[in-house]
């Protein structure tokens, strides 16, 4: 089941779900828009390789904006933090945001139990768009989880600040 924006402010309040900074403006009637922080990172070589650690490049967007270009992965970041050791949290873009050709999230839209973190989004854009750090780029619903929640995650982004590259390459070793 999916929290309700009234719910959502509740959790928050009693700390069960992790938004911050809050915005009650930015709440909606069952999800609540995050936005974009100021730092990008790019790969620097074309072709990437799973089994090593690609070098990146950041960017950091100015507040008069950056055109992403097509063909091109940027690794962005939200400007909250945010999870919950309770709610499954899941993130997609905003419909404004897709009616521009940009999506925001390649395939990671599912956000772990205990994941409590700026989140890493991975923008590409279908044609030259313009984006602006603390734009209102996507939105998070938060999920009711059934049975025992056991062990929550403590992977190899936990507790990210800022975006961050794949580390793919460390399941290799």
């Amino acid at each position: 089941m999916i929290l309700t924006g009234s719910e959502i402010f509740k959790n928050v309040e009693e700390k069960k779900i992790i938004i911050d900074p809050f915005n009650v403006s930015q709440l909606n009637p069952n999800s609540y828009n995050f936005t974009l922080g100021n730092k990008l990172l790019v790969y620097s070589d074309y072709v990437l390789d799973a089994k090593k650690r690609n070098d990146v490049r950041e960017i950091n967007i100015p507040d008069s904006g950056l055109t992403l270009a097509p063909g091109t992965v940027y690794l962005a970041h939200t400007k909250e933090t945010l999870g919950s050791d309770v709610f499954v949290p899941v993130i997609r873009g905003r419909s404004s945001i897709g009616r521009l050709g940009l999506f925001i999230n390649i395939t990671a839209d599912l956000i772990d139990l205990g994941a409590i973190s700026q989140l890493t989004l991975q923008l590409n854009a279908v044609q030259p768009v313009t984006v602006y750090p603390g734009m209102q780029i996507g939105q998070v619903t938060f999920w009711k989880v059934f049975g025992n929640i056991g062990k929550k995650y403590e992977g190899k982004y936990k507790d990210s600040k800022g975006p961050i590259e794949s580390k793919m390459y460390q399941d290799f070793k």
